[in-house]
């Protein structure tokens, strides 16, 4: 596997995702499994729109001291890769409509053709409490992608976790997702409009 590449690939896409206004500035995490047990990620310093080689580290799953320069979720990553073998790469956005949409809501389900044919209904997870949330994000993120097979999931207030064998294939889905929640709350709105 050429790595430079990979980190190439990442990079385009961070910074489109970025322009998405998915990633904040050092806000969420972006990956892809190099080896067996190994990937890439992005580092705690990372500013999504200009990633390069310094941004992103590989780690491997015995932990070692590059685990204190990687992103606060590389716990996360670590936990999908090595339990979901179908996992080549994963990223944690947090898209506006799409948290926005899961504070208030339960489930998504799209009114919109693309959001309908190629999602379908979403259930939004309740992490219930933030305090520790980070102290069970790893096991219950990989929990929910094993029990309900899927390889997304919302998060509520929180943001999306995503994981695919392909990089366009996982960034087309995000993107479909967030147009149907932006959808969703464009007529949630024009209805509360006329009524009024």
């Amino acid at each position: 596997m050429n790595k430079t590449h990979l980190k190439k690939q990442l990079s385009n896409l961070s910074l489109s995702m970025f322009r998405k206004d998915f990633f904040g500035i050092y806000h969420g995490s972006i990956s892809a499994k190099t080896e067996t047990s190994r990937f890439i990620i992005n580092t705690k310093e990372a500013i999504f729109d200009a990633i390069n080689e310094k941004n992103l580290i590989e780690l491997y799953f015995k932990k070692d001291y590059r685990w204190k320069q990687a992103s606060i979720d590389a716990n996360i990553h670590y936990s999908i890769y090595s339990n979901i073998s179908e996992a080549k790469y994963i990223c944690f956005t947090m898209p506006q409509f799409t948290t926005a949409y899961s504070l208030n809501h339960n489930v998504i389900t799209p009114m919109d053709y693309f959001g309908y044919s190629e999602i379908g209904s979403i259930e939004i997870y309740n992490p219930k409490q933030f305090d520790d949330w980070y102290d069970r994000a790893q096991s219950e993120i990989t929990h929910y992608f094993q029990t309900k097979k899927t390889n997304i999931i919302v998060i509520k207030g929180y943001g999306v976790y995503a994981y695919s064998r392909d990089l366009h294939d996982m960034a087309k889905k995000l993107a479909i997702l967030e147009k149907s929640c932006r959808l969703l709350m464009l007529n949630n709105t024009s209805a509360t409009f006329e009524f009024d």
